[in-house]
């Protein structure tokens, strides 16, 4: 196994947790993007009420889970051909980025290429099928000899650049002209600060057809729904059928209990603007401490991140903050182009926040 795949990127940081969690007023960790605010009480309420469930749950989900992830898309992000029968709920996105190169039948002789600074398990699901990822630098287009699946993120992660409309038009008649499929992962899409993100699926982009094209959403940020593991696959219908297909063989099935909760989390749009005004008020407050600290803030225009840099090498800068009680991921966790920046998640809470910036006050 340690042949197939590198060294968990987590692991590394261990030692610089440690020496933040000893400052006097404990650690602030803005190293990984995990929500810390409560669940929603209306899906909270949804889960409980669906917790009777001796039966085995269905892989493709129920019709109304199905008709209001629809909804939500049409509503939400302007997918006008948004079709209940081309979506597929998942057990958290993560699962479904480091198994689709799998699930599709990718194996050696295939190409994944992906963002060359992005999120590492699109460079983990090509390793696992046994097909060889390819990291592309932004702006550019990889040799098209045995690509078969192209990732793009947007917003992405780690960096929170925004792909405009004309951006996203271009590499969809690529993937389509060379035969390939495109999935977009969009899990932060409705977290736009100074950029609107747009869908691959949106009709501007995919002149109104999904062939050819997956977009892969979750829960887990704009809901406060990590520990439930919601989200789902979305797009060319056929590649949706065939995804079903594996899945259910594989026994890959959300619970029931979690589809409903999601059922009523995409059907609510209250709970997200205000979970996304609360992440909005951290943003200022720790762009504006970094900024003041000497930091330059590259990119973030969307997601959950702050893209931070002192114009030395990342893990220096991890070390700096950590004797201030406060951690960060090294931009190097996501490619080699990351070596001088650092990730900064704003999800942790008020309080640690406010932390966080009178240290860096006295810095």
């Amino acid at each position: 196994m340690s042949g197939r795949l590198p060294e968990f990127p987590w692991d590394r940081l261990e030692s610089f947790k440690a020496t933040a969690a000893a400052h006097p007023g404990g650690i602030v960790d803005l190293s990984v993007g995990t929500p810390v605010d409560p669940t929603p009480e209306l899906v909270r309420d949804a889960l409980a009420a669906a917790s009777d469930s001796p039966g085995y749950p269905l892989t493709y989900g129920t019709s109304a889970l199905r008709e209001a992830v629809a909804g939500w898309l049409r509503r939400t992000l302007g997918v006008a051909g948004a079709d209940p029968a081309a979506v597929l709920p998942v057990i958290g996105t993560k699962e479904l980025v480091a198994s689709l190169p799998a699930q599709l039948g990718l194996g050696p002789g295939d190409k994944v290429a992906h963002p060359a600074l992005a999120y590492p398990t699109y460079d983990v699901g090509a390793r696992l099928a046994g097909a060889e990822p390819v990291p592309v630098a932004d702006g550019e287009f990889p040799d098209a000899d045995g690509v078969r699946l192209v990732w793009i993120n947007s917003p992405a992660n780690p960096h929170g650049a925004v792909r405009s409309a004309d951006e996203l038009r271009e590499i969809v008649a690529w993937t389509r002209s060379i035969g390939a499929l495109l999935v977009s992962d969009e899990c932060y899409i409705e977290l736009g600060w100074e950029a609107e993100p747009v869908s691959v699926l949106h009709p501007d982009v995919c002149g109104g057809s999904h062939e050819g094209l997956l977009a892969i959403h979750s829960l887990s940020k704009r809901s406060n729904l990590a520990g439930y593991r919601a989200g789902f696959i979305t797009g060319d219908p056929a590649v949706v059928r065939e995804l079903l297909a594996v899945r259910k063989h594989a026994g890959l099935i959300m619970p029931g209990p979690v589809q409903e909760a999601m059922r009523v989390a995409f059907g609510d749009d209250a709970h997200v603007a205000e979970q996304k005004a609360r992440y909005a008020a951290r943003r200022a407050q720790l762009r504006g401490a970094f900024e003041s600290a000497g930091f330059r803030i590259d990119h973030s225009e969307a997601s959950l991140y702050l893209w931070a840099t002192r114009d030395e090498p990342c893990w220096d800068t991890v070390g700096w903050l950590a004797e201030r009680g406060v951690l960060t991921a090294p931009g190097d966790f996501y490619g080699t182009a990351g070596g001088r920046h650092v990730r900064i998640a704003f999800t942790a809470t008020d309080e640690r926040v406010e932390a966080a910036v009178e240290r860096l006050k006295t810095a």
